[in-house]
C-alpha cells in the first residue's frame, strides 16, 4: 500500500503540469480553481494539463499542503518543481513566463 505522500510525488513525477484543485477544468469549484485553468489553457497547456479534483480525494487535500508547504489550492507543478497558486499562476500568464513554463515543459528531450 502506497503513502498518500508517495501518491502524490507519482503524480507530479508522472505528468510534466499538474493542478491540484477544487473540481474539474469543465467545472471548477471555486474561483481560484477557475482562473488557474484559464490562465493555463491560455498558455497552451491544453491537454497536457493534468489534474486532481482535491474535493474527491480527501486524504490528497489533507495533505498536499504539507507535502508542498503551501496551505491553499490550487497549487501548481510544472516539471516537478511547486509554481504556487492562483494569484501567482495568474501574474506569471500575463508577463508571458507561464507560456514559457508551459511550452518548456512539453519540449520533448
Amino acid at each position: 500500500m502506497t503513502t498518500v505522500e508517495e501518491r502524490i510525488r507519482t503524480i507530479i513525477e508522472d505528468h510534466p503540469i499538474v493542478l491540484f484543485m477544487k473540481g474539474t477544468p469543465q467545472f471548477p469549484m471555486c474561483g481560484f480553481s477557475s482562473r488557474a485553468v484559464q490562465a493555463l489553457k491560455a498558455a497552451g497547456a491544453g491537454d497536457a494539463l493534468y489534474t486532481v479534483n482535491v474535493l474527491e480525494e480527501p486524504e490528497i487535500r489533507a495533505n498536499l499542503p504539507r507535502y508542498s508547504d503551501w496551505p491553499t489550492f490550487p497549487q501548481l507543478f510544472i516539471k516537478g518543481e511547486l509554481i504556487g497558486g492562483c494569484d501567482i499562476t495568474v501574474e506569471l500568464a500575463e508577463s508571458g513566463e507561464l507560456a514559457r513554463l508551459v511550452a518548456d515543459a512539453l519540449k520533448k528531450d
